[in-house]
């Protein structure tokens, strides 16, 4: 009787230890694109710079990034902001808070593409980006004047820094880009995608928030990772709350557990396991 108490046991601690075990490491969460400044895993940062200081708890990117991203000639990609005069601080600060979500944050993994760049094998693309930031960017930027529509493509490299291509002409940002989505979606090539989800909804990507009340980007990056495995296996139906519940046993398992219930109903006619007699 006491073996077979036992055995029964063990095919319950073997069942138990798989439900734990199952939930394995979602290869879309908590993740670093390949790209040229970022680490190759999220994790601390001490001392990560003024803007982009919300990720130093797990970070993608080091100190020395997030401090080059904060000037106006960066080391990073020898980018220049000012390429049709000065760009207004209060505009600038958009562009360096999309600099410190791109190389710091661990939570782009759902929209992470390959690259077909040389000094990068991954970027992001249609990041779903919350209404206020897209807006807000579009806001403070709309009296900045710029050649482009596209940042990614077509600057005149010549001087070692991006310069406006010949025979492009400098207008206001609201030309350019007429619309706030405009900005968001065409100047990094379709990185960002506008959305009409707004901050704190679980359901869009924010650039700004105060890392006092966490990070609210984990859960949005938990939603859409969810979402893209359930539309490949087709169970849209099922929510990503009832759908992590599930516990996923593996087949051998499965064969054991009629075998566990036979000599758990065989045993119960006899001895009990000390500490059972007095249930």
């Amino acid at each position: 009787g006491l073996a077979v108490g036992m055995a029964v046991g063990q095919v319950l601690l073997l069942l138990l230890a798989a439900c734990t075990v199952m939930p394995a490491k979602d290869p879309l969460l908590n993740v670093c694109m390949d790209a040229k400044h970022h680490k190759t895993k999220p994790g601390p940062e001490g001392m990560l710079h003024e803007q982009c200081a919300p990720w130093k708890d797990n970070a993608c990117c080091t100190a020395n990034t997030s401090s080059e991203a904060h000037k106006d000639q960066s080391n990073l990609y020898n980018f220049n902001w000012n390429h049709c005069g000065v760009m207004p601080s209060k505009c600038k600060r958009h562009f360096i808070q999309d600099t410190c979500l791109y190389e710091c944050s661990p939570n782009l993994g759902p929209w992470i593409d390959q690259a077909d760049s040389s000094w990068r094998r991954e970027r992001i693309l249609h990041v779903p980006l919350c209404k206020e930031d897209c807006e807000e960017w579009w806001e403070d930027c709309k009296d900045y004047v710029t050649c482009k529509e596209n940042w990614h493509k077509g600057w005149n490299w010549a001087t070692g820094t991006n310069r406006c291509p010949w025979g492009s002409m400098c207008r206001p940002f609201s030309q350019v880009f007429p619309r706030p989505k405009d900005l968001c979606e065409k100047i990094w090539s379709n990185s960002y995608k506008y959305t009409t989800e707004r901050r704190g909804s679980g359901r869009c990507i924010q650039m700004w928030f105060d890392p006092a009340h966490g990070n609210p980007n984990v859960v949005v990056a938990k939603y859409y990772a969810w979402k893209k495995r359930s539309s490949s296996a087709g169970t849209e139906n099922v929510t990503p709350e009832t759908n992590e519940a599930v516990c996923a046993l593996p087949w051998p398992l499965l064969v054991l557990l009629p075998l566990a219930l036979v000599m758990v109903s065989k045993g119960a006619g006899g001895c009990r396991p000390h500490g059972w007699g007095s249930l």
